[in-house]
């Protein structure tokens, strides 16, 4: 495909993910053999201790890149390294495990192809679909997360965390050119961005299904989360959003 441009990139964080990344890597390239458009899967691999960059080599995706992080950086850092190293006219990242079905991809496209610059999957609106639940514990610990989000640095989204987002190319290189979170809480600085610069988010409802391996740990990890949304908002706080500025943004 080296001429043919690429209409969609798919970016795949993965950490130790030996013993899912295979099936997950087989759905995504199944969902895209049936598009008419052209592609790339690309997955970073995040420092993995385990197989998961020989699994990935080894697998039949077509037009499937491995990026290799020397160390474990960071969902975040991985993130953003996938989507300035990306090709694609629409950008979309996704958990390894697909918590969410990558048939929900076409949402997120319609969205995008719309009216809007950001399209995001969300859980808590109506006419999604939770088929595995999270335990209570977590799910309490989200909401209470995402309240203080929608207070302190992203008022109008209900559900930030969600790990399926995206984005049309130029709105994608300009927010993740700016980011600096590496952590789970990446996702709020995103959506920071994207509000302070006027993009216009669409969230979609859609599938999920809860992982039992995932590997939040749910007293430690929501109080680093809370620092860092704090940390966003100190930051940001004296940059120019202005929107014409961003149109170009340096890769």
């Amino acid at each position: 495909m080296s001429n043919e441009e690429i209409e969609l990139t798919i970016v795949i964080p993965a950490y130790n993910e030996e013993k899912r990344i295979r099936k997950s890597l087989e759905k995504i390239n199944s969902y895209l053999s049936g598009k008419d458009f052209a592609s790339e899967v690309l997955v970073i691999n995040d420092g993995s201790s385990d197989n998961t960059s020989s699994i990935v080599l080894n697998s039949k995706v077509f037009n499937l890149r491995l990026i290799e992080n020397e160390v474990n950086r960071g969902k975040g850092y991985s993130v953003k390294r996938g989507i300035m190293e990306s090709k694609g006219n629409y950008i979309i990242f996704s958990d390894a495990d697909l918590s969410t079905p990558i048939e929900e991809t076409d949402k997120i496209l319609s969205a995008l192809q719309g009216d809007y610059e950001i399209a995001i999957g969300s859980r808590h609106i109506q006419g999604s679909e939770i088929k595995i639940k999270q335990p209570w514990y977590r799910h309490l610990m989200g909401r209470i997360f995402n309240l203080f989000v929608r207070i302190i640095a992203v008022p109008n989204v209900i559900d930030t965390q969600c790990g399926f987002k995206g984005f049309r190319r130029d709105c994608a290189l300009c927010i993740f050119n700016e980011i600096v979170t590496f952590g789970y809480s990446f996702d709020v600085e995103v959506l920071y961005l994207a509000y302070k610069f006027g993009f216009k988010i669409k969230e979609v409802p859609v599938i999920w299904l809860d992982s039992p391996t995932s590997r939040i740990n749910p007293f430690i990890d929501p109080l680093k989360m809370f620092l860092d949304v704090l940390k966003i908002r100190l930051k940001h706080r004296n940059k120019n959003f202005a929107r014409d500025s961003v149109l170009n943004p340096v890769r």
